[in-house]
């Protein structure tokens, strides 16, 4: 059975079927033409550099395509590379579907719609409710299939579904432990803080931002959509029922440095970023960890303010 990229280690010959995630033509400061990769299968990705790229090279590798890759594994500021030898399109007699090679949520489809469909009968405002099950309706194929992120945290198929369900699970035992927490609120704001990317990204492979995620963003993405679904169900887009669920979505990154138009002023919004800092904080240390020797540091985690984390010798 072929190895899977996680499975070599240091110094191993490598040879396998790979999905390429990015392909990023640069140039070398002789001014010779490069692609920077990064490949992917189900149980990881590594990066590498194909140098000396020609036209039909940076025409033919481009992100989404199955290749056969040859290389060697080794190791780049605490992070896997792969020394490229050679490379090939996969053909029609190949496992060139892409799907075969994206990594997936932990959790099946079914179990996380099991979890978000329960919770909408927790949601007790009418107004959220409703507003909550149209969207959810409208982008229930991309909610489920999509990552949460192109890079950062939860970047993988159906990662956001299984960020916000996630988030739900914290919310539920906040929720058990302070009582003054608006339930409602807190679980309506959880579902749609990160609905926005079924817009801003491009999809579960190979995933890029889309023209309206790039000038607009997730954020003011998804409040567009509430107030244009409210004014579909007749509901007043001025009421405080409104103004509240729309403050849960744009103050959740916390920090209006971090994109938030304005900061968290509400008990519900406080808890909704803190819950969506901590789960997103575990995905990406547990990553970048997962790719780390025992005894080792991580590479550095742009989403982490460019640390690097400890992998105790005694995980194993």
């Amino acid at each position: 059975m072929e190895k899977k990229l996680k499975e070599y280690k240091n110094d191993d010959e490598m040879g396998l079927f790979v999905l390429i995630k990015s392909a990023e033509k640069r140039v070398t400061k002789t001014g010779k033409d490069f692609i920077a990769m990064t490949f992917q299968d189900r149980s990881g990705e590594i990066r590498g550099n194909y140098w000396d790229a020609k036209e039909e090279d940076i025409t033919n590798f481009k992100a989404g395509r199955v290749i056969y890759l040859n290389g060697k594994r080794e190791t780049y500021k605490s992070a896997p590379q792969v020394k490229i030898m050679a490379m090939r399109l996969a053909d029609d007699t190949e496992p060139n579907d892409p799907t075969l090679y994206t990594e997936k949520a932990p959790v099946s489809i079914s179990d996380l719609r099991e979890e978000v469909s329960a919770t909408l009968f927790e949601i007790t405002n009418a107004d959220w409710n409703r507003i909550v099950r149209a969207l959810l309706k409208k982008y229930d194929t991309q909610f489920f299939a999509y990552p949460a992120a192109k890079t950062n945290h939860h970047a993988f198929e159906g990662g956001l579904a299984y960020h916000t369900v996630s988030i739900l699970r914290l919310a539920k035992s906040v929720v058990k432990q302070y009582p003054q927490v608006d339930a409602s609120l807190l679980y309506a704001g959880a579902l749609l803080h990160d609905l926005g990317k079924t817009i801003e990204l491009s999809g579960p492979i190979s995933t890029t931002y889309t023209v309206a995620g790039n000038l607009l963003g997730h954020i003011t993405l998804i409040d567009e959509e509430i107030v244009k679904t409210a004014q579909e169900l007749k509901i007043d887009t001025n009421s405080e029922n409104m103004l509240l669920l729309r403050h849960m979505i744009i103050s959740h990154h916390g920090l209006k440095e971090y994109g938030s138009p304005v900061e968290p002023h509400m008990l519900e919004a406080v808890v909704l970023h803190a819950l969506d800092d901590l789960d997103a904080q575990i995905q990406m240390v547990s990553g970048a960890l997962k790719d780390t020797e025992p005894g080792e540091f991580s590479e550095r985690i742009f989403g982490m303010d460019g640390r690097n984390f400890f992998r105790p010798t005694t995980d194993k």
